[in-house]
């Protein structure tokens, strides 16, 4: 069974940092994993992905922002810089056995943490 745990989240001002962990648990090491956030009263949108072969993505609002990275042992990072306050969300984690490459659409995982809050101020 997969289990994926986010922490790192918290409240910054605009222009600050944060960094992000998601400890993965489970056989996934041909799993794609990704990073995406939800705030009140919008669709899940995804952030960032990384794919068993290590390719990456990026959705568009964090280009050149946001850093995704995972360790020898599967667990994920994400680097948050630059923050604005429409980066507040509740963000999360997900992972999912499949392709080489990974996706920036939530139905594609089926595995899913139970998120961590971020909060920029402006």
């Amino acid at each position: 069974q997969v289990q994926l745990v986010e922490s790192g989240g918290g409240s910054v001002q605009a222009g600050g940092s944060l960094r992000l962990s998601c400890k993965v648990s489970g056989y996934t090491s041909r799993n794609y994993r990704g990073g995406f956030r939800q705030a009140p009263g919008k669709e899940r949108e995804g952030v960032a992905c990384i794919s068993r072969d290590g390719s990456i993505r990026y959705g568009d609002s964090v280009k050149g922002r946001f850093t995704i990275s995972k360790d020898n042992e599967n667990n994920l990072s994400l680097q948050m810089s630059s923050l604005k306050p429409e980066d507040m969300a509740m963000y999360y984690c997900a992972s999912r056995y499949g392709a080489s490459w990974c996706p920036l659409t939530a139905p594609s995982y089926n595995y899913w943490g139970h998120g961590t809050q971020v909060t920029v101020s402006s």
